[in-house]
């Protein structure tokens, strides 16, 4: 029987692990590099040993050094959670070779299946070779590891090198394991998977389908179960294949077979060896806990022969610190508060007043919602994210409300070019109106230039604001009543709440302020001067970082005075585990080059200069990480 647990990850995986041991009576030891020192997965666990460094070559991925801190802390089995070295077989191995019990599948099953390379030549499928114009489009992909990190869509040839070099960096960085391969990409499927889950003694389930269709940058962002509109004979098949695959390699715990599915047409893609992070919806709708399921398994116990019963079904939405409208630039920052609505699992490793680093996956949280039907479930959980009080950098909430009520999506008529087509209409601003007018009456609430209401009105304030990328000038004045402005009503106003009336509608806002960065519901404003500073401009041709991040590669010869063609990739910044091509964003020559490898930057740092030449035109997107 397992005592005492060490979780070999960190984040909202690690404290969903620690929450289950917990609830089992089982003694929990987390790990830590630096930049987690104080992160929540190390205040919620019993013990905390540290890992020297940040990056996770030095920290997570070192296995000796986990399997070292378990022992020390005087843990008897390793769950490893999912990323880093859960797909790690000399990992899994070391681990039994300490005397510790693995929470996961048997070394020789990862070996098999966690290198997709291994997998596909397992079910009869090999990956391309050479690559000719006839196999495009192509998809550059890691053998290791998953969450989208080491692949690259190839549309032309001339573009298959560089895409197989950033994947290889990017895999070695996340997994590492930089080895790739090339297979074709299937326009407009459907990425459907099967939950199983197996022990020892001959028993595996097919825990239903889930549909993980909506994904950014290869990376899933919304998830449910079962998949919608599967036909019987097809959902049917998908567990056998599951089914198949898991008894193939004498698997023994949870994992995850994914499947392309086009028409009625099924491409096995992989099999993760893990627990995947969309697990929760599974759990939701079959009642189940599937960490302590993996707990038990591994403690040697039998499964029924039969799984319980599906019920109703789950979404799950990825709250992301990234910026859908611009790339999906990754954010940092204090998180000031996050809170959901009742009746909403929200898995994170989050709490109020946490920093958001550079260093890790800029995943947030995720929210799940369960109801008897699909759409109770669709409608609860953007009514849930809409409602959430977040307060903290830029995220992606505002996409999730608009996804799930996209008439596509409530539809079950969304496949995995879902964002391609619909990025610009979904990320599209829709700022309220009159948060700033709310915003500067709740900072002005009770002052007053004498120190008291004046008799008469005073002359018109004025403030500013930046809202949705755009800067809004609000005026408002004193009166013997209190304060008012043009337009509308207040009904209300202090500190923290306004309530205006326009139009016969009263509106009430939530006011939060955190220095310069406030938030009127689910607005988010920064104030800015009244006056700007012109210093804080920068050069035409200036390329700022657009995140915090570190410069990672810098182009072969560059250098100042190199000529440079508008939408040429100069430089490469890696940020939150993710490598963003920095390109020049017009056709010139290079005057300023400050980026050199290695360096850390914040966002806005100018990385280099480039002046243009006279009548060429700029780049379509201007200088930014692609």
């Amino acid at each position: 029987m397992i005592t005492s647990l060490l979780v070999a990850n960190r984040g909202e995986i690690a404290c969903r692990v620690l929450r289950t041991c917990r609830e089992l009576g089982i003694r929990t030891v987390a790990v830590h590099s630096d930049a987690d020192a104080h992160a929540l997965h190390t205040r919620v666990a019993d013990a905390a040993v540290r890992l020297p460094g940040s990056a996770p070559a030095d920290t997570y991925l070192r296995g000796e050094a986990i399997v070292q801190a378990a022992l020390a802390a005087g843990a008897d089995a390793v769950h490893p959670g999912y990323g880093f070295l859960s797909e790690n077989a000399g990992f899994a191995r070391a681990v039994l070779d300490a005397g510790l019990v693995w929470i996961g599948p048997p070394p020789q099953a990862v070996e098999a299946m966690a290198s997709k390379t291994r997998a596909k030549r397992l079910m009869g499928i090999e990956p391309l070779r050479e690559v000719t114009e006839s196999d495009l489009p192509v998809l550059v992909k890691a053998a290791a590891g998953g969450g989208g990190r080491g692949m690259r869509v190839v549309r032309r040839l001339a573009e298959l090198e560089q895409a197989l070099e950033a994947a290889r960096a990017e895999a070695a960085s996340a997994f590492g394991d930089g080895e790739v391969f090339v297979e074709p990409y299937v326009e407009g499927g459907r990425h459907v998977e099967v939950q199983i889950l197996a022990d020892a003694h001959g028993t595996v389930w097919a825990l239903g389908t889930r549909d993980c269709s909506l994904q950014r940058r290869h990376q899933k962002v919304i998830e449910e179960a079962p998949a919608p509109g599967l036909p019987e004979r097809l959902t049917a098949r998908l567990h056998a294949l599951a089914v198949r695959a898991a008894r193939a390699v004498s698997y023994v715990g949870a994992g995850t077979v994914e499947f392309l599915v086009d028409g009625d047409r099924a491409h096995f893609l992989e099999m993760n060896t893990r627990l995947q992070v969309e697990h929760p919806v599974t759990e939701a709708v079959f009642g189940l806990d599937l960490v302590a399921e993996q707990i038990r398994v591994a403690e040697g116990h039998a499964l029924p022969a039969d799984p319980p019963p599906a019920r109703g079904h789950a979404v799950e939405a990825r709250l992301y610190a990234e910026d859908p409208a611009h790339d999906w630039a990754p954010q940092t920052g204090r998180l000031h508060r996050l809170a959901v609505p009742d009746g909403i699992r929200l898995d994170t490793g989050y709490q109020d007043g946490d920093e958001i680093t550079v260093h890790y996956d800029p995943l947030l949280a995720k929210a799940v919602a369960h109801a008897p039907t699909r759409a109770q479930a669709v409608r609860a959980l953007a009514s849930a994210l809409e409602r959430t009080v977040l307060h903290g950098p830029v995220t992606n909430r505002d996409l999730l409300v608009r996804s799930l009520r996209h008439e596509e999506f409530t539809a079950g008529r969304m496949d995995t070019g879902f964002y391609d087509r619909h990025l610009p209409e979904l990320t599209q601003p829709a700022p309220d109106p009159y948060a700033p007018l709310a915003a500067a009456l709740a900072d002005a609430h009770g002052r007053s230039r004498f120190g008291g209401w004046r008799n008469l009105p005073s002359q018109p304030q004025v403030k500013r604001y930046l809202m949705a990328g755009e800067e809004h000038e609000v005026r408002y004045h004193h009166t013997r009543e209190g304060l008012a402005a043009d337009g509308v009503r207040v009904v209300h106003a202090d500190a923290h709440r306004v309530v205006l009336e326009a139009d016969g509608v009263q509106r009430p806002y939530d006011v939060s302020r955190y220095g310069d960065q406030i938030h009127v519901n689910t607005t988010r404003l920064t104030a800015l001067p009244r006056f700007p500073d012109p210093a804080a401009r920068h050069a035409p041709g200036s390329l700022p970082a657009p995140m915090p991040g570190t410069v990672v590669r810098v182009a072969e010869g560059l250098a100042v005075g190199s000529p440079v063609r508008a939408g040429e990739p100069l430089l490469w910044l890696e940020a939150m585990k993710m490598q963003h091509q920095i390109t020049a964003p017009v056709t010139g020559t290079l005057t300023a080059l400050h980026a050199v490898p290695g360096q850390q930057v914040e966002p806005g740092t100018v990385l280099a200069v480039v002046s243009q030449t006279q009548g060429r035109g700029a780049a379509p997107t201007g200088g930014s990480a692609a």
